[in-house]
C-alpha cells in the first residue's frame, strides 16, 4: 500500500518542484488546492508525484506528475487501490493520458467525461483590456460599477484589512445558507478560513476591492504554472452591481503588472452550474482543460 501522508506545508517547495514544470494542468494540482481543500495526500514515488483524494465522496488518484516511465507508477496505483478494497478511479486526465493508459493498460479502462470539472483558461490581456466588441457588455458594466463607486480602490489583502474582507465573507455565506439551506458551503468557507491564516506562507496573491473604505470583494490566486495564475477564490458584496466584474478586471491588470511572464488566468471550474457557466463563458476563455476519469474495469462490475 503507497505511504501517502497529509500534505503540508512544509512539503509546498518539494511538490511545486513537480507541479511548477511547465505542462498545463488543471487547477487540482496547484498546491494551494491540494493544501486548502479537504482530505489531500500525496507523496513522491518512481520519480512522480502521486496523490489520493476525496472526490464526491469517493476515492480518488489524480493522474500522477512527473518525468519518466509512467508504468511503474500507475501500477501502484492499481495495486494500491486493490489493496484498499476500493475501485481504481484515476480523475483529471486529458487525452494525451487517454492515449498513455490505453496503450500501458488495453482494453482495462472506461473512461467518463467531466465537462463540468473542465478549468476555463483566459487570457490575461483579455480579462487586463476588456477591449474589443465581445467585451462591450462587461466594459459597459464595469463602467456603470465606476459611475456608482467613482472614489473606489483597490489594495493587497494585509493584515491591516484582512479582519473587514472576513466579515464580508462571512456575511457572503450567511446570505447563500440562508437563500438555499440545503447547500453545503462548508467546505469552501473552511478552505478560505485556512487561505486567510496561511496566504502568506502560501504566496497567494489576495486583491481587495473598496469603496470609501467598505470592503466590497476580494479575490485570492496562485501561480499554477510558469505562465498561468489559478483565481482561487473571488467574493463580491451580494448588493453591490458589478462588483464581481471590478475585482475580475482589477486581478487581471494586478498580476500582469506584477508578473510579465503570466499569460493566462485559469479561473476554474463551473462545477455544472448553469448560472456560474453563462458567467464563465461570457468572458470568452481562451481554451478549457480536460479533467475526465478513467475506470478500471473489474470483473463482476458494471460501470
Amino acid at each position: 500500500m503507497i505511504d501517502f501522508k497529509p500534505v503540508t506545508l512544509e512539503q509546498r517547495e518539494l511538490y511545486e518542484s513537480y507541479l511548477l514544470d511547465g505542462t498545463e494542468r488543471g487547477c487540482d494540482y496547484a498546491f494551494v488546492n491540494l493544501y486548502l481543500w479537504g482530505r489531500q495526500r500525496a507523496t513522491i514515488l518512481h520519480n512522480h508525484m502521486v496523490m489520493f483524494s476525496q472526490f464526491n465522496r469517493r476515492s480518488v488518484y489524480p493522474y500522477p506528475v512527473g518525468s519518466g516511465d509512467k508504468k511503474p507508477v500507475l501500477d501502484a496505483i492499481i495495486a494500491d487501490a486493490k489493496e484498499r478494497g476500493i475501485t481504481c478511479r484515476i480523475n483529471g486526465i486529458n487525452s494525451e493520458q487517454k492515449a498513455v493508459l490505453d496503450e500501458l493498460y488495453p482494453g482495462m479502462f472506461r473512461y467518463h467525461y467531466d465537462r463540468d470539472s473542465y478549468d476555463y483558461v483566459y487570457d490575461i490581456n483579455n480579462l487586463a483590456d476588456l477591449a474589443g466588441k465581445k467585451y462591450q457588455r462587461k466594459r459597459n458594466h464595469y463602467y456603470r460599477f465606476r459611475d456608482a463607486c467613482p472614489n473606489y480602490t483597490v489594495e493587497p489583502l494585509s493584515e491591516d484589512n484582512i479582519a473587514s474582507v472576513r466579515q464580508m465573507t462571512d456575511k457572503w455565506y450567511e446570505i447563500r445558507q440562508q437563500e438555499n439551506p440545503q447547500s453545503d458551503y462548508h467546505l469552501e468557507r473552511t478552505s478560505l478560513t485556512k487561505a486567510f491564516r496561511d496566504y502568506k506562507e502560501l504566496e497567494m496573491e489576495g486583491l481587495v476591492l473598496l469603496n470609501e473604505g467598505e470592503v466590497l470583494a476580494v479575490t485570492l490566486g496562485s501561480r499554477i504554472s510558469h505562465n498561468t495564475f489559478d483565481v482561487h477564490f473571488e467574493k463580491a458584496r451580494w448588493d453591490m452591481d458589478g462588483a464581481y466584474t471590478a475585482i475580475n478586471y482589477e486581478f487581471a491588470r494586478h498580476i500582469r503588472d506584477k508578473y510579465p511572464e503570466i499569460a493566462y488566468l485559469n479561473r476554474e471550474e463551473d462545477m455544472g452550474l448553469e448560472g456560474l457557466r453563462r458567467a464563465k463563458e461570457s468572458y470568452h476563455p481562451h481554451h478549457l482543460i480536460e479533467k475526465d476519469w478513467a475506470i478500471l474495469l473489474e470483473e463482476g462490475y458494471d460501470y
